[in-house]
């Protein structure tokens, strides 16, 4: 009887007692380190901005108002806690009028400055963009093709264009941050035209959630779309 009567099974092939048993050594390796990653990073990171900040604000505080300097053990947070009470009592003094013409002088001052005078302006239009809840910067994230037809890319909207940007241009241009992946803090300043923008429901965490995860998170926005499209019945 000729080979060809038996035709090969598709079927793989059996693993051994050992090979099963490190392969399910292995996916519960895999799902520890998927469990324990995220958390264990992200205290890490927790601890090392609270140290960070510990260290620089302890040099600032007289020993004798310090807590480790009569306790046997250290408590981590208290220069992040100094620091938090300190920039809201000098929000505070700064909302009177005492603290408003000292700000001015400051500012004055600074404006004298050739190279500080731009430093300063630019930090304080970035932090007053960012921080200021009236602000639409980086609250809304769109969709457009980039870098050419037919490929598209996530941005966030920065603001409307203004000055000479807006004058040089036949439509009427946003400003649209277009992050990298997975470091959504740098990218490109593009100035696209408003009617080539896609407005996405997503929010602006959802939409930084993907770009740093390379399209692995989706949006829960968009989970939820796709979920109520294999849940609505086919005709």
């Amino acid at each position: 009887m000729s080979q060809d009567a038996f035709p090969p099974s598709d079927s793989p092939p059996r693993l051994s007692a050992w090979a099963r048993f490190l392969q399910r050594l292995r996916t519960a390796f895999l799902t520890g380190v998927l469990v324990t990653a995220p958390i264990g990073l992200t205290i890490y990171l927790a601890w090392l901005f609270v140290d960070f900040v510990d260290s620089k604000v302890q040099p600032l505080v007289p020993a004798r108002f310090w807590p480790d300097t009569y306790l046997p053990f250290d408590i981590p947070g208290v220069g992040l806690l100094i620091a938090i009470l300190a920039l809201t009592l000098i929000g505070a003094v700064t909302a009177g009028v005492f603290g408003r013409l000292l700000i001015r002088a400051s500012e004055v001052f600074l404006d004298r400055m050739p190279v500080v005078r731009n430093i300063y302006g630019l930090l304080k239009q970035v932090f007053e963009t960012v921080l200021t809840n009236q602000s639409r910067a980086f609250r809304e994230v769109v969709l457009f093709e980039y870098p050419r037809k037919g490929i598209w890319v996530l941005g966030f909207i920065t603001g409307i264009a203004r000055g000479e940007v807006q004058e040089k241009t036949r439509e009427t241009v946003v400003n649209v941050f277009l992050p990298t992946t997975p470091n959504p803090t740098s990218g490109f300043l593009l100035f696209i035209p408003d009617e080539d923008l896609i407005r996405l429901r997503m929010s602006v965490e959802e939409g930084i959630k993907l770009v740093i995860s390379g399209g692995i998170v989706t949006p829960e926005t968009v989970q939820a779309a796709l979920d109520l499209k294999r849940r609505k019945p086919s005709r």
